[in-house]
C-alpha cells in the first residue's frame, strides 16, 4: 500500500514538473492525451488486455518521441536545469514579465507614432505570453536583448540600417532580435496590403500567443495583426487602448500548477485516511471477538 502511494506520488510530482515547463494551453491538452493514453495502458495491462495492452503500450512510446521532437525547447530547458541540480525549480513555474500599460506600450506607442508621421516602414512583433519559437520564422534575425526604448525602435528601422526590413521581435520589456523574417500569410489580401501587411497575418495565423505592428512605408498607417486579422488603420491613442486593452486581459494560461498540488494534497489524504481505516480494521475485529 505504501510502496503505490509512492508511485503514485511520483507520477504526480513528474506530471507538475512537465504542465509547469510547458504551460501553454494548446499543449496541455497534448499533454493530457499523453496521460489518459498512459493511463488505459496501466489499465488494460492489470486486468489482463494482453493485446490491447501491447498497442497501447506502442502508442505511448511513440507518442513520447513525437512529444520529444515537438517540445524539445521544454526537454532541453528541463534536461539542463536537472544536470545543473536545479530540482527545486522545476517545481517553480517561470515568472513570465508582461509589458504593463505606463511603461513598455508607451515606449512602443510613441515609437509607432514617430515612425508613422515619418511614414517609415516598421514590424513589430510582441509576445503576449509563452516565448516564440525560432522555428515559426522564416529567418530568425539577430540577437540584441536590449532594454526597449522609443529610440531603439526607431533607429532600428531607419533605411540605413541593416536590420530595417525585418521585424522587431518584443518580449516582456525587452527587445529579443531584430531583422526576423517572417512567414508570409497565404490567404487572398487586398492590394493595399504590401509585405509587412503579409507577414504580420502570416505569423499570428501560425503562433497565437503574439500580436504584430505595421507602420506601413507607403501611407504611415498603424494596423495590428492577431491570430490572422488585420485591423487598420489605427491611430497611435487607439493602438494603446488597444494594447493595454490586451495586456491586461488575464494571461491565456492555465493555473495548472496550484491545481495540480491542491489534487496532490488530497490524495495524500485521502491515501493516509485510507491506510489508517486500513491499520484499525484489524484492532476493531479483535474487540468484536473478545
Amino acid at each position: 500500500m505504501l510502496l503505490q502511494l509512492v508511485d503514485v506520488g511520483l507520477v504526480l510530482a513528474l506530471t507538475y514538473i512537465v504542465l509547469v515547463i510547458i504551460g501553454e494551453r494548446r499543449t496541455l491538452w497534448m499533454v493530457r492525451g499523453f496521460l489518459v493514453l498512459m493511463l488505459a495502458s496501466t489499465i488494460s495491462s492489470r486486468i489482463g488486455l494482453t493485446l490491447l495492452s501491447f498497442v497501447l503500450s506502442n502508442l505511448v512510446i511513440g507518442s513520447a518521441v513525437a512529444m520529444a521532437v515537438i517540445l524539445q525547447s521544454e526537454f532541453r530547458r528541463f534536461l539542463e536545469q536537472l544536470g545543473r541540480g536545479e530540482v527545486i525549480q522545476l517545481f517553480q513555474p517561470s515568472q513570465r514579465v508582461i509589458p504593463k500599460a505606463g511603461s513598455v506600450i508607451d515606449e512602443i506607442v510613441e515609437a509607432v507614432k514617430e515612425l508613422s508621421q515619418r511614414r517609415t516602414g516598421a514590424l513589430l512583433l510582441l509576445e503576449t505570453n509563452q516565448p516564440i519559437d525560432e522555428r515559426d520564422f522564416s529567418v530568425p534575425g539577430v540577437r540584441l536583448n536590449a532594454e526597449i526604448s522609443k529610440e531603439l525602435l526607431q533607429t532600428i528601422f531607419q533605411t540605413t540600417t541593416l536590420l530595417h526590413d525585418g521585424a522587431v521581435l518584443i518580449r516582456g520589456s525587452r527587445v529579443m532580435a531584430a531583422g526576423v523574417i517572417l512567414p508570409l500569410s497565404e490567404r487572398t489580401a487586398s492590394r493595399q496590403l504590401g509585405t509587412r501587411h503579409r507577414a504580420a497575418m502570416g505569423i499570428t495565423e501560425r503562433v497565437e500567443n503574439c500580436l504584430c505592428i505595421v507602420v506601413s512605408e507607403e501611407t504611415g498607417s498603424i494596423s495590428l495583426a492577431e491570430r490572422g486579422g488585420l485591423n487598420r488603420p489605427l491611430t497611435s491613442s487607439k493602438l494603446k487602448e488597444l494594447l493595454e486593452a490586451r495586456f491586461s486581459q488575464s494571461v491565456d494560461r492555465e493555473t495548472v500548477a496550484p491545481d495540480l498540488r491542491t489534487l496532490s494534497r488530497q490524495l495524500l489524504s485521502q491515501g493516509l485516511a485510507l491506510l489508517s481505516r486500513f491499520l484499525r480494521l484489524p484492532a476493531s475485529a479483535s474487540r468484536e471477538k473478545k
